[in-house]
């Protein structure tokens, strides 16, 4: 076969010739290939005729030749043959020792997979095959979970014949029972919870559990004097995941120990962002107590109050704003001291009067009735003959008592002088 060189100086040669020539030559070029094809071909046949010999095909042979095939993970073609919904592939993969619980990026595994799908004959063949019936995927869910919410009933008869935890708590905080949408799923559940003498004290100790495993570790830190405000790859620190998991006692231990409430994560989210996302109102609340603002914005121009989908909670942080709103304007206006001095006043002898200091606004899930609770202080002032002065007492980031959650807000107090005696 003539190069590419030799095809250029040719073409400049049958330039200088007549065309009948050029006719020709052409002619006989094309001659030449088609002798060139049926060698190849001839060729090929042969190779064919051998291959076939061996018990191989054209294409094995192709393969053969080239010695590159694709091959995917063992976890990749489990959950392909799960979704797909293939017995038969899945019993081979199972069979040539692939675990059956092999999960992808976000942690889930083939069992989930069916789960979600609806695949029962799948589900018996994985749990038949030691799957893990408790299987969690990267937020705590188990095939339960998926199940459950899905109101796949006989999925669930399947997955609690074969031990499922009925208490088995999602990073959510969410048990199975929780997601059930319809009856007769939360019917079986609820059965199997009673036959297994589930309580309503050991479902509560259950949820509290994770709290109390992330106090005692927060405890640890703040003893050996780490840091409460370190941030994970996205940003995140501990009182973000307080706030989000709506642990309120981690959170006030945090607060205490010196978290920082302005803090963002990757997405420029403040701790009470998180908390009104996921419809945590107590932490939200003991947040804004403290001092968080709502009126801080994501990485999206997003307060708190927008990433709030719940109603009720929602007018719930636009009362606490309306509230810090106005102590702002308070504070902006009535720049004065606590205690006061009247002009031309001298000082004289002292007498003891008591005011209350601290007054707390409660606002309930059940109502938004508010509660007042004062302590008293003993004050020295300087009497005076009778004056009466009134101001306003700003107060703020006060105390949460055990009844009541701490707010913010301003009352006005009359305060009369006495004179000495």
């Amino acid at each position: 076969m003539a190069n590419h060189l030799e095809l250029i100086q040719e073409l400049q040669q049958l330039d200088k010739v007549p065309s009948l020539e050029r006719l020709r030559a052409a002619q006989k070029r094309r001659t030449q290939q088609l002798k060139r094809w049926a060698v190849y071909e001839k060729e090929m046949q042969n190779r064919k005729r051998k291959a076939d010999k061996k018990g191989r095909n054209a294409n094995n042979l192709h393969q053969a030749e080239s010695k590159r095939h694709v091959s995917f993970a063992a976890s990749v073609a489990l959950l392909e043959a799960s979704a797909r919904n293939d017995p038969d592939e899945v019993r081979y993969l199972l069979k040539n020792n692939v675990s059956p619980d092999l999960c992808n990026e976000d942690g889930l595994t083939a069992l989930h997979q069916c789960c979600i799908d609806n695949y029962e004959e799948m589900v018996k063949i994985l749990l038949d095959r030691g799957a893990s019936v408790n299987a969690q995927d990267n937020e705590l869910w188990t095939p339960l979970h998926a199940a459950a919410t899905c109101g796949h009933a006989g999925l669930v008869k399947v997955l609690i014949a074969h031990g499922a935890d009925l208490l088995a708590v999602n990073s959510d905080g969410n048990m199975p029972y929780d997601l059930c949408e319809d009856d007769p799923t939360l019917d079986i559940i609820e059965t199997a919870m009673a036959n297994r003498g589930i309580t309503q004290e050991m479902i509560n100790e259950t949820r509290a559990s994770t709290e109390m495993r992330m106090m005692a570790d927060v405890q640890d830190q703040l003893r050996q004097g780490e840091e409460v405000n370190q941030q994970d790859s996205q940003g995140a620190t501990l009182l973000h995941i307080a706030a989000a998991s709506g642990y309120v006692q981690a959170a006030e231990l945090l607060l205490e120990g010196g978290a920082r409430m302005d803090l963002r994560d990757s997405d420029g989210w403040q701790p009470l962002h998180a908390a009104a996302c996921w419809g945590q109102m107590h932490v939200a609340e003991l947040l804004v107590s403290h001092g968080a603002s709502l009126n801080a914005k994501t990485f999206l121009d997003e307060t708190p109050i927008d990433l709030c989908e719940d109603e009720e909670f929602r007018a719930i942080l636009l009362d606490l704003k309306h509230k810090h709103d106005i102590i702002m304007k308070s504070q902006l206006k009535h720049k004065t001291s606590l205690l006061l001095t009247p002009a031309g006043v001298t000082a004289a002898t002292t007498k003891s009067i008591y005011l209350p200091t601290f007054m707390y606004f409660s606002f309930r899930s059940e109502r938004k009735d508010r509660q007042v609770e004062a302590s008293y202080t003993k004050l020295n002032l300087c009497t005076v003959p009778i004056t009466f002065i009134t101001f306003n007492l700003i107060f703020s980031n006060v105390q949460k008592s055990s009844s009541m959650k701490g707010a913010v807000g301003t009352v006005q107090i009359v305060l009369v002088l006495l004179p000495s005696v």
